[in-house]
């Protein structure tokens, strides 16, 4: 079956720093472009990054632009968003999906950015 799993939130300081991960299974991940997603609470889901099936293009929010970096690794069907200089309003739930997003929905990873 098609599945996403993300993996890397957790709870950090103002200005630190997270990998966030993303394991694809069941559909030709090469082939497509990838988005992440966040969820803050009370709030509508929003993009954040973007990729290019073969990472040549990428595309972010401009509230994040500078400071997260999306990249894929093909060979392990996996997506990653490095996410520096955090701020409180990044605190959400991280989603993946191809870039029309048709695919079944994951958990989710929580990031809390607190002091």
């Amino acid at each position: 079956q098609q599945q996403l799993v993300e993996s890397g939130g957790g709870l950090v300081q103002p200005g630190g720093s997270l990998r966030l991960s993303c394991a694809a299974s069941g559909f030709s991940f090469s082939s497509y472009g990838m988005n992440w997603y966040r969820q803050a609470p009370g709030k509508e889901r929003e993009l954040v990054a973007g990729i290019g099936s073969a990472g040549g293009t990428t595309i972010y929010a401009n509230s994040v632009k500078g400071r997260f970096t999306i990249s894929r690794d093909n060979a392990k069907n996996t997506v990653y968003l490095q996410m520096n200089s955090l701020k409180p309003e990044d605190t959400a739930v991280y989603f993946c999906n191809t870039n029309r997003g048709r695919l079944p929905w994951g958990q989710g990873t929580q990031v809390t950015v607190s002091s």
